[in-house]
């Protein structure tokens, strides 16, 4: 699965952690995260995203 960084702050999104402290389930895409969904390290939106090649 494609992990995602944050442009903002640098927080790579890891479909296969998911997200546990926003109660996103290991296993989530990127693209069905919820799309009020924020970084948790610094809250900005999924629109401040960029795949990690």
């Amino acid at each position: 699965m494609q992990k995602y960084r944050c442009i903002a702050c640098g927080y790579i999104y890891d479909p296969e952690e998911g997200d546990p402290l926003s109660g996103i389930e290991p296993g989530t895409s990127f693209e069905d995260l919820p799309d009020d969904w924020l970084c948790p390290m610094c809250g900005v939106g999924k629109d401040m995203f960029e795949p990690v090649d």
